[in-house]
């Protein structure tokens, strides 16, 4: 059921966007854009199931299956916890564990109210059952709870990533108020790492201060929206969105303040007048590449497939403004090269992932949002 020019046009044109053509060019790739579905309703996160099926999340709270012909199951998985749909939060990613062919455990977050009507992220995990038309989650756990949580509807975070270790990370946006990235007794603007069944790692860098969340891996975040393990490090990168510009993309160590909101280098939405105390300062990590004007940094993923042979060690981001795919050359830490793929030819996408078939995966965030593929057309 892949579809090619008219589909594409289409669902820009339907979501305010520009139209996107089948193919393009790029540096070291033409490249062939597909969709593989659509009459999503702003798709957030995707994760590939062994047997070719796709998980598919919607922001209002639905997680759907996508077969291996690319149909889209149009009953959606039943059991998960309640959603609290309120602005940017909703039911944002989804991920496997990375022994999902042992265990069976699917992990998702969402944002969720207390008793207070108050709502902030949380993240789940439960196993997959039954089949098209009748697809359910069983033995659902919650596992953790941001705290506290906030009356505000932006800066959820929220992706999970698993490192090598089976350890999972989990980034959290500090909810639109900015003093929460740096307190250490706050979720708020943290990366968190806990292990598979919620606790906190063992060796967090705050476990000893009694002051400070044990789950706390690195503070000094406004609101990462990618995250992915480096293939050859096993370190974990995040791309940030800033204020107006600023936005970042940062090598995540433990422990490290990455400085929001002291140091930015974004201005105020509208008035464009300074947020904090300049763009560095000692004890707060500079980012290693940084974006003015923003693009509107959504999900990143490094390129390791066969497809894309020239592209092989980079990472891929999303864009929500800039109409684009941002491709990144790293030489160690450092950025050597950057590319904005696909200028003009995407709406906004929220989610990028390479699947197992070496292929490039984005969800678009639109009403009617897709799962688009890209393939070599070289």
């Amino acid at each position: 059921m892949l579809k090619t020019a008219s589909v594409l046009v289409a669902l820009a044109v339907a979501a305010g966007g520009s139209p996107a053509a089948d193919l393009a060019s790029t540096q070291y790739h033409r490249v062939h854009i597909s969709t593989v579905t659509e009459g999503l309703d702003r798709p957030w996160g995707l994760a590939f199931l062994p047997d070719g099926r796709m998980l598919v999340t919607e922001r209002a709270g639905r997680l759907r299956v996508v077969g291996k012909d690319g149909k889209l199951d149009p009953v959606q998985v039943a059991g998960l916890p309640r959603v609290d749909p309120q602005g940017q939060g909703g039911l944002l990613d989804v991920v496997l564990h990375p022994q999902y062919s042992a265990n069976g455990w699917v992990y998702w977050s969402y944002a969720q109210k207390d008793a207070s009507g108050k709502n902030g992220t949380e993240v789940a995990r439960g196993k997959l059952a039954g089949g098209p038309g009748a697809w359910s989650m069983e033995s659902v756990e919650v596992l953790f709870r941001m705290a506290p949580k906030s009356s505000a509807s932006l800066h959820f975070g929220s992706r999970i990533v698993f490192d090598r270790a089976g350890l999972m990370y989990v980034t959290l946006g500090e909810r639109g108020d900015k003093d929460r990235a740096q307190k250490l007794d706050d979720h708020g603007g943290k990366i968190v790492r806990l292990t598979d069944d919620g606790k906190p790692a063992p060796g967090n860098p705050f476990s000893g201060d009694p002051k400070a969340k044990p789950e706390v891996f690195s503070l000094g975040h406004r609101n990462v929206q990618g995250a992915a393990i480096h293939p050859k490090t096993g370190v974990l990168w995040a791309s940030e969105h800033g204020p107006q510009g600023g936005d970042e993309l940062n090598v995540i160590k433990a422990g490290v303040n990455y400085g929001w909101p002291v140091i930015t280098y974004g201005v105020n939405y509208m008035t464009g007048t300074k947020i904090g105390e300049g763009t560095e300062k000692p004890g707060m990590a500079q980012p290693v590449k940084y974006w003015t004007p923003s693009p509107a940094l959504s999900g990143l993923a490094f390129y390791e497939g066969e497809k894309f042979p020239k592209w092989r060690g980079d990472i891929l981001i999303g864009t929500m403004k800039a109409d684009a795919l941002i491709r990144v050359r790293l030489d160690g830490d450092r950025v050597v090269d950057d590319e904005f793929l696909l200028k003009g030819q995407l709406p906004r996408v929220r989610t990028v992932r390479v699947g197992p078939d070496g292929f490039v995966y984005l969800l678009t965030d639109v009403a009617n949002g897709a799962i688009l593929r890209l393939e070599p057309a070289d």
